[in-house]
């Protein structure tokens, strides 16, 4: 379990992000269009996940918007903005906002993402949803960096996951 804030005030998450330098957990997700996604569909390709509590606050929307930005310029790289917000209320922000080079994914479904990515909040406010949090895999499938936000409300560290993503 890891102990963050939100807003200043503890909250826990349900287990620990997968440590580094082991193989990604596989995932089923629902993309925009309500199809699932795998890891498997990913396979070759360098992977940065941006996972958030939700498209509606204002630093998720703004941690999208600059994965957005530097997507453009990766090559065989893709940015997986993953929430448990339903893909009706992502694919209307993705139209709102111009986003066109991530790839919004829910956990809405089933939740096993948030658990087995140790990132669902179990207290707190935002209970049940996902926190912020960072994980670059390399084409390997193997898990180069991660960070988990200590405080829900900051900015993920961009750098540091574009710069792993080089290293990858």
């Amino acid at each position: 379990m890891a102990s963050i804030t939100l807003g200043g005030t503890p909250v826990n998450t349900i287990g620990e992000l997968p440590p580094t330098q082991t193989t990604a957990p596989d995932f089923t997700l629902t993309t925009l269009d309500l199809s699932e996604a795998s890891m498997d569909d990913y396979k070759g390709k360098k992977i940065v996940m941006n996972i958030f509590p939700s498209v509606d606050t204002g630093t998720c929307a703004q941690s999208i918007r600059q994965f957005n930005q530097e997507a453009a310029e990766l090559e065989d790289t893709v940015v997986l903005c993953i929430s448990k917000d339903l893909p009706f209320a992502q694919k209307r922000f993705c139209g709102a906002e111009g986003i066109e080079n991530v790839e919004m994914l829910s956990d809405f479904r089933s939740g096993a993402f948030g658990k087995d990515y140790g990132v669902e909040f179990v207290d707190g406010a935002f209970k049940n949803l996902l926190s912020r949090t960072v994980v670059v895999i390399d084409e390997s499938g193997n898990i180069r960096h991660t960070e988990q936000v200590s405080e829900t409300a900051d900015e993920p560290n961009y750098k540091a996951a574009l710069e792993a993503l080089m290293d990858a």
